[in-house]
């Protein structure tokens, strides 16, 4: 798939089976870190092999951690506070979840990193972070443009003596950058240590998650509200010895979505009521839209209406700051939605893998759709079968944009996804696994 051009899909009707899910990125990557940190051996079941998940691995064994991945069912991390390599470039091509959280971690290294990615991540804002680590004491510069990466950094003096202070406006990668790698110094002092946020908190589902699995490899972090989190003094990663991935709840809304527009019943197994993610909570979206949804401990089962035979999903006008990728499969719902559709925060889109607010709105109204959008929010009108086109969607090389405008065949146009192999920063086998499922 990755050197695969195009991929032309065929007008749809309806669409039933099982999915299982891969591995969550943002916890493959979160554990892949941790593990790395921690003393002894991790056993990591589950892990995503994807774009993303081999750039943290990869960066990980230049970094001198001793990682065995000769069964990916079952990758082994062993892990040390300190990493013995203490002078090296890394290119983590467009991984977020990469880069961030390796930035904070080696600017306590007490080395010299140069850390580089795709230009898109050099369009990518970095620059809270690097405020909040300079705020510590830490040493890094910009290589091109203040406040986007490459980055380099230096051999610093840390100290944690007053609160580190952090804005979350932005991304909340930040924040999880800086609570994961902050053990790497409270390990090393008799006082804890203070991180305070400046301001609005996004996405904060993402920072359960990294508290969620801070607490599973040792370090247990006092959260008081949502403006400051306290790491006590000491507090050092223990391997938890085996620990176990779930299945990627961003990635299950596209199968979610499938369900409740195609009839179904779709059921999408390996995150359900007991995730941890946030993104799980697309599923009462789409029950407010309409759909049935069943939950269970571990899986989630999804029917709806058959959209190709003129049924129609609920309208709706929501605020998705705490779900931003399952609002993009939002977006394509409401083409077959019995109003008009509004997405409101939704600013986060515009720092993503692309400006996802301008490109989400460029290939619905490729489609057909009237579309209106500002800085953090969108509004789409339904679509009757008359007014759409045929149309070659532009993903932008990015993942997400791939995989939601799947869910545009179910209207009576063939369409064409462009560089389909985009989806392999997380889900290389998905128009596979989205072909089976799907009756033209």
């Amino acid at each position: 798939m990755k050197n695969t051009e195009s991929l032309y899909l065929a007008p749809a009707v309806h669409a039933q089976g099982h999915v299982n899910l891969p591995g969550s990125k943002s916890i493959s990557n979160r554990a892949l870190l941790l593990a790395a940190l921690a003393q002894g051996e991790t056993r990591l079941e589950g892990v995503l092999d994807s774009d993303d998940t081999r750039v943290m691995l990869d960066a990980l064994r230049q970094l001198g951690v001793q990682v065995d991945d000769s069964n990916p069912d079952l990758i082994r991390v062993q892990g040390a506070s300190q990493w013995p390599v203490r002078e090296a470039a890394l290119f983590l091509g467009n991984a977020g979840t990469a880069f961030r959280p390796l930035t904070a971690a080696l600017a306590l290294m007490n080395g010299c990193y140069h850390l580089s990615g795709v230009p898109r991540m050099h369009e990518r804002p970095i620059g809270d972070l690097v405020d909040a680590l300079r705020g510590l004491g830490c040493v890094l510069s910009y290589e091109e443009n203040p406040g986007y990466p490459p980055i380099q950094i230096q051999a610093g003096t840390p100290d944690a003596s007053r609160p580190i202070r952090v804005r979350g406006s932005v991304s909340s990668q930040f924040l999880t950058a800086l609570l994961m790698a902050a053990p790497v110094l409270a390990s090393r002092q008799s006082r804890e240590l203070v991180i305070e946020l400046d301001g609005e908190l996004i996405s904060k589902p993402y920072i359960l998650i990294t508290l969620k699995l801070m607490a599973c490899f040792g370090v247990e972090v006092r959260r008081e509200g949502w403006t400051r989190f306290v790491i006590p003094a000491g507090a050092a990663y223990r391997s938890p010895g085996r620990y176990a991935i779930e299945g990627d709840a961003s990635t299950a809304s596209y199968f979610m979505a499938l369900g409740a527009i195609a009839g179904g019943p779709i059921a999408v197994h390996g995150a359900g009521e007991q995730s941890i993610q946030g993104d799980i909570a697309f599923a009462q979206v789409l029950q407010d839209m309409g759909a049935q949804v069943d939950r269970q401990a571990h899986s989630i089962t999804v029917r709806g209406p058959q959209v190709a035979l003129g049924q129609r999903l609920k309208a709706f006008d929501q605020d998705f700051n705490l779900i931003p990728d399952a609002a993009m499969t939002a977006a394509v719902l409401a083409l077959y939605a019995d109003g008009p559709c509004r997405l409101r925060n939704i600013a986060s889109w515009r720092v993503k893998e692309t400006d996802r607010i301008d490109a989400m709105h460029a290939e619905l109204s490729r489609l057909g759709a009237r579309v209106e959008s500002d800085a953090d929010s969108m509004r789409i009108e339904p679509m009757r079968d008359e007014d759409w086109r045929a149309a070659s969607i532009q993903t932008y090389d990015d993942h997400r944009m791939a995989m939601c405008f799947s869910l545009a065949s179910f209207g009576p146009v063939p369409i064409t996804i462009l560089d389909p192999g985009c989806v392999s920063k997380t889900f290389p086998d998905y128009f596979s696994v989205f072909s089976q499922l799907v009756q033209a």
